[in-house]
């Protein structure tokens, strides 16, 4: 009769803990808020897009360029890198961005600031952390992320910010490590000053005058640009634990620049001078991004199940 009381007096003390919150529920399939999402081969990207990607005055982008299963660009933007168009290293890099989503969209959030605008009031300043909106996310103002860790925005449908915005960076905060998730499309207005991955389910538009400093990445639509400076980000990624070296350049500051004067071969490359359809391949010595060698640093550690050397090391040969 004793045995029988006090298990049903230590049931009671469970299910008692469990409500409050003391005793831990079963587990979920959480990714921790502190995992930088797996990009994989898209990390050479600059520019991704799906259907096509569309090009108004003059943008530049240091970086890979992209478009799956699509193939067309409009326009002629400069590319500091290496143009993949329809080709398997872009088809490869979007399965890649499909997993980086789903590890983002399945981050455990420490914040719901559904109703809430970024740059306003209480949310000017935001540390390391995963923050949710249910539904569109708004970016007015000034943003500043502070502290070395990742950031990742779960945005339920869209983001879109207000003209002038920024997003500053500091105290070891960097763009490689911020990561927004965007359930449909991102459309950052007029001169806007942004930071870190946009992976958006559908489409992404930077309008007049925006920069970038990280990577427009769009699933299944267009990425739509004007007159734009999109910079990847290079060198190793450190506020993102387990993370990848993020680009193509070797140098230890991680100078997001060093593409320009890295590889003359690239420099001023503009889409007009290539075949529509046609990959544009590296045929440097494979140090840098557009290379198998950096690919392969790129992916060691942290994108062991969804990295193919194997789409490089082809893209390095055609």
């Amino acid at each position: 009769m004793r045995r029988v009381v006090f298990k049903a007096r230590f049931l009671g003390l469970v299910l008692l803990a469990m409500v409050a919150g003391a005793w831990p529920m079963a587990a979920q399939a959480a990714v921790p808020a502190g995992t930088a999402p797996r990009l994989g081969t898209a990390l050479n990207f600059a520019v991704l897009g799906a259907s096509t990607v569309t090009s108004t005055g003059p943008t530049v982008i240091t970086g890979d360029l992209g478009v799956s299963p699509g193939a067309a660009v409009t326009g002629s933007p400069t590319v500091h890198g290496t143009l993949h168009l329809g080709d398997p290293v872009a088809a490869q890099a979007q399965k890649d961005l499909a997993i980086a989503f789903a590890d983002a969209a399945a981050a455990a959030p420490t914040a719901n600031l559904t109703g809430h605008v970024l740059g306003q009031t209480t949310f000017q300043t935001l540390i390391p952390g995963v923050y949710k909106f249910d539904s569109e996310a708004q970016l007015t103002g000034t943003l500043t992320l502070s502290g070395s860790g990742v950031y990742i925005f779960q945005i339920g449908t869209k983001i879109t910010t207000a003209s002038a915005s920024k997003v500053l960076l500091t105290n070891g905060a960097q763009a490689c490590a911020v990561y927004w998730q965007v359930g449909s499309s991102a459309t950052l207005g007029t001169t806007t000053s942004f930071m870190g991955n946009i992976m958006a389910s559908a489409s992404i538009t930077l309008t007049t005058g925006v920069t970038l400093n990280g990577r427009a990445l769009a699933m299944t639509a267009a990425v739509t640009m004007d007159t734009n400076h999109i910079t990847r980000p290079t060198g190793t990624c450190t506020s993102a634990p387990g993370s990848c070296n993020q680009g193509t350049s070797k140098d230890k500051d991680g100078d997001e620049n060093a593409d320009k004067s890295k590889d003359t071969a690239h420099s001023n490359k503009s889409v007009s001078s290539a075949a529509a359809g046609a990959s544009q391949s590296s045929k440097d010595d494979g140090k840098d991004g557009n290379g198998k060698q950096d690919s392969d640093e790129g992916n060691k550690g942290c994108n062991s199940d969804n990295s193919n050397h194997g789409d490089n090391k082809q893209s390095k040969d055609s």
